[in-house]
């Protein structure tokens, strides 16, 4: 045996009674937000503390939500099922892909029920802000070296 079964994710189906505060865990993904490259699957973003989630203990963050209720998620926006999660009712039915190598899990999120924008689509953005801020800047930076006079202004 060379141990691939031991990395090999599972498909585990579970039941949570929605409390005050929802199901208690946020998420990420869909079609128009991908949280994994070439997969447009729902993620588990964050198990809140106290939450139905944590109390019941199977969910576990970086876990791909397959179904709610019997609906399969494939190829929904991230909005639509934010909708059915919140549309589920008190006993919400999930099934979802537990496994080594979906444990990375997401660092950013906002609460299941609540609308989120794609972590990976954020730090896209901010790369490359930064990167033109740097180019800016060096950009002035030679200017300068090349003609010191020029950023005296006109004594």
């Amino acid at each position: 045996m060379n141990g691939s079964a031991h990395n090999a994710p599972s498909v585990v189906e579970m039941t949570l009674k929605r409390g005050p505060a929802g199901l208690g865990f946020n998420i990420v993904g869909g079609v128009d937000q991908q949280y994994i490259m070439n997969d447009s699957g729902i993620y588990v973003a964050k198990i809140k503390e106290d939450g139905a989630a944590a109390l019941d203990g199977r969910l576990q963050e970086g876990d791909k939500i397959i179904a709610i209720n019997g609906q399969n998620l494939d190829n929904l926006s991230h909005s639509a099922a934010v909708e059915l999660f919140r549309s589920a009712g008190e006993d919400v039915h999930l099934r979802v892909q537990q496994g080594p190598n979906l444990q990375n899990g997401p660092t950013s999120s906002r609460a299941d029920g609540e609308s989120s924008s794609a972590f990976g689509t954020w730090t896209m953005c901010t790369v490359v802000a930064l990167a033109v801020i740097t180019a800016a800047g060096f950009i002035a930076y030679k200017r300068l070296q090349l003609h010191p006079r020029a950023s005296r202004g006109p004594f």
